[in-house]
């Protein structure tokens, strides 16, 4: 799926990012949509719920800092989440604020690493060698969101650093990092098929079915 796109695919009768935006704005005081600049003039009205919207950077961190500009002063705790986790609850949310809250410079939710791992270096159209297997004991996949002490994370990103998460960039900047029990229905939608497990998830979950 076109990621630059992907967040406005409709998934149990909103787009992924009104999911998004509704789970972030019950648990968050303010909430900023970061997005590609050619969608910026398309949601200049409506602001897709959300209290500000800015055209994201070219890469996700710098996505990021560009979010983060928009940040008042006097904000303690920072939630960074990706739209292509619309199943993420409000629940998971206050989860991982409360976790900063507690004292830790982030939080994230994770999921235990449940299949068996191969390093292939040389990955290519029709496969590859496999190395070695990779030990899985105490491996964890991250999801979001992920929150953050405002601070740490504002200096974990001077120089313009970039990562796949922020987490990384704290955890390179000697902060604290807890790692929270995540949701099964934050599954991310890259894929077609991925779509078709967040809707179902979703709607189970609009039906009164949890998750």
């Amino acid at each position: 799926m076109d990621g630059t796109t992907k967040v406005m695919v409709p998934v149990a009768g909103r787009s992924m990012f009104a999911w998004s935006v509704e789970a972030a704005s019950a648990t968050c005081d303010g909430v900023t949509l970061v997005v590609p600049v050619r969608l910026v003039a398309d949601l200049a009205d409506s602001r897709g719920g959300a209290d500000i919207v800015v055209a994201g950077g070219r890469t996700r961190s710098g996505s990021v800092r560009a979010g983060l500009e928009t940040v008042p002063d006097d904000v303690d705790v920072v939630v960074c989440h990706d739209a292509a986790r619309p199943g993420s609850s409000a629940e998971l949310f206050a989860a991982v604020i409360a976790a900063v809250q507690g004292g830790t410079d982030a939080a994230v939710p994770a999921f235990a690493v449940s299949d068996t791992l191969k390093r292939v270096p040389d990955w290519g159209d029709d496969g590859g060698l496999v190395v070695g297997t990779v030990d899985r004991s105490g491996l964890f996949a991250v999801q979001t969101p992920q929150a953050f002490r405002r601070e740490a994370l504002m200096a974990a990103h001077v120089g313009e650093p970039e990562a796949t998460d922020d987490a990384a960039l704290i955890e390179e900047n000697g902060g604290t990092v807890l790692a929270i029990p995540g949701e099964a229905a934050a599954h991310k939608v890259t894929t077609a098929a991925d779509l078709v497990v967040v809707e179902a998830l979703l709607t189970n979950r609009t039906s009164g079915g949890g998750l």
